[in-house]
C-alpha cells in the first residue's frame, strides 16, 4: 500500500487526507471492503494513524483521513493496514 497524493481540489490541498493505492485491489467494489480500517505511517521516531473513509475512483484507490496533517515525505511511502 502506498500514498499516491493528498486529496486536493483545484485551489485547495487537504494535507490530512491522502489517496492510497491498495495492493491487489483493482475495482471500486473490492476497495469498499476496506472502508473503516485503520492505517499507519511509520517515520523514524513517530507514526501517524488514519482511517480509510471512502473509495476514490474506479481503479480501487481509497481516501484515508489522518489525525494530523501529513508531511511531504509521506508521498509514495509504504503504509501498514492495522485493523
Amino acid at each position: 500500500m502506498k500514498i499516491l497524493s493528498y486529496r486536493r481540489g483545484r485551489k485547495t490541498i487537504y494535507n490530512n487526507q491522502a489517496v492510497i493505492s491498495l495492493d491487489g485491489v483493482k475495482t471500486a467494489d473490492e476497495a469498499k471492503k476496506y472502508i473503516g480500517k485503520k492505517v499507519r505511517i511509520d517515520f523514524s521516531s513517530t507514526y501517524i494513524i488514519g482511517v480509510i473513509t471512502k473509495v476514490h475512483g474506479k481503479k480501487g484507490r481509497v481516501i484515508a483521513r489522518f489525525r494530523r496533517g501529513l508531511p511531504g515525505q509521506s508521498i509514495l511511502k509504504e503504509i501498514k493496514l492495522i485493523g
